[in-house]
């Protein structure tokens, strides 16, 4: 199969042996550097919250989303809370892999969800890595692999991914996924796509990934195996499985929506964005924020232009696509898009691959003060008053 660049500027064959293994020999250093931006990010949140007076386990493990999936993990589903508007919020929002995770380590060990929660961020950011390592290195090369890892680790939001959240659980199945639609292991691929989707509604950009790697080397081959079908037919049964559960539990097929609408998420073309982002334009100094929000989106949309633009490979590109418009378009949580985004981390080969062109001595530094203001980011927005 093959689905885009390889490393020398031509197509690169993905169905030799199962993993490189000079990427296998190195991929360890880029582990290390996820590693030591995730400690920094981690030191700097425990030295602000002792100064501002907050507990950094508490504001990592127990506050906004990690509650409502201890919750499920303690009782499982149906519990709702009346918010001061009147609305009534359900559980079911929240997808079931990490729960199940967070009770399957509780019954094994002395820790609660919460902590448990914690435990499987620890081990999904590292694997999160590793995946996403070996394919920018298959694409690409060793230094693109290594800083691609390292620009993820140090995003403004990158705290997100030491919480109990199921972001670094999210990328690290979406990362192995999309490596093993690139090497042709279509089963796979099949069944990590199938776990994302059982970890967060946007699990479907993984199995459109998958249709559209199949796509390229059906039309490549003429030819469709037994292994591509089952994979495609296996990539959404995670998120479909789920949302019909939803719909057998409420009585109608797609009460997700429902759920969903109760939450304030709809999917409005980016309008109810768009009118956050102007009422944020009127005055000092919300008007920071407002050109903060601009800025991020105008780099976001920019960098998927570029991805298109340097002929990244189908799946990625469509998978990147789908994330983008979902966190973009969806009509609530306008405070949490940044964290919505955090599973595109294919926008940030372009700056990587720029970044693996340029010395050591430059490339280090720049890398060093992202992770550093990350950290300084990361620390703030935790002991603020909203959720990320």
């Amino acid at each position: 199969m093959r689905v885009g660049p390889g490393r020398t500027g031509h197509d690169s064959p993905v169905d030799g042996p199962p993993v490189a293994e000079p990427a296998l020999r190195r991929a360890w250093t880029a582990v290390a550097a996820f590693a030591a931006v995730r400690a920094l990010g981690l030191l700097v949140l425990g030295l602000w919250s002792r100064v501002n007076g907050e507990d950094a386990h508490e504001l990592l493990s127990a506050r906004w989303d990690s509650l409502w999936y201890a919750r499920v993990a303690a009782c499982g589903y149906d519990f709702t809370l009346t918010a001061p508007d009147g609305r009534v919020l359900s559980d079911q929002a929240f997808f079931p892999l990490l729960p199940w995770l967070e009770r399957a380590v509780g019954a094994v060990s002395p820790l609660g969800p919460g902590d448990a929660g914690l435990l499987v961020s620890g081990i999904a950011g590292p694997m999160a890595a590793w995946g996403m390592y070996l394919m920018g290195h298959h694409f690409y090369g060793h230094r693109a692999g290594l800083f691609l890892v390292t620009l993820w680790a140090a995003v403004p939001v990158g705290i997100v991914q030491s919480m109990a959240y199921s972001e670094a659980l999210f990328v690290a199945l979406a990362a192995w996924s999309l490596y093993a639609v690139a090497r042709g292991r279509w089963v796979v691929a099949g069944l990590l796509a199938s776990l994302a989707g059982l970890t967060r509604p946007v699990g479907l950009a993984v199995a459109a990934a998958l249709w559209a790697g199949a796509v390229v080397e059906a039309w490549r081959t003429r030819r469709v195996g037994a292994r591509m079908l089952a994979g495609m037919v296996i990539a959404p049964l995670g998120a479909a499985g789920y949302i019909l559960w939803v719909g057998l539990r409420r009585g109608r097929l797609l009460a997700y929506l429902d759920v969903q609408a109760e939450w304030g998420n709809g999917f409005d073309g980016g309008l109810a964005y768009g009118k956050f982002i102007v009422a944020h334009l009127g005055g000092w100094p919300v008007v920071l924020a407002g050109l903060g929000l601009i800025a991020g989106t105008a780099l976001a949309l920019w960098a998927y232009v570029a991805c298109v633009r340097g002929r990244q490979p189908l799946p990625l590109l469509v998978y990147t696509g789908v994330v983008l418009a979902l966190a973009l378009c969806s009509s609530g949580y306008f405070g949490s898009k940044p964290r919505l985004l955090l599973p595109a981390f294919p926008l940030l080969l372009p700056v990587a691959l720029a970044l693996s062109r340029v010395r050591a001595t430059r490339s280090v530094p720049l890398v060093a003060a992202l992770a550093l203001g990350s950290a300084a980011y990361g620390a703030s927005w935790l002991n603020g008053s909203g959720p990320p």
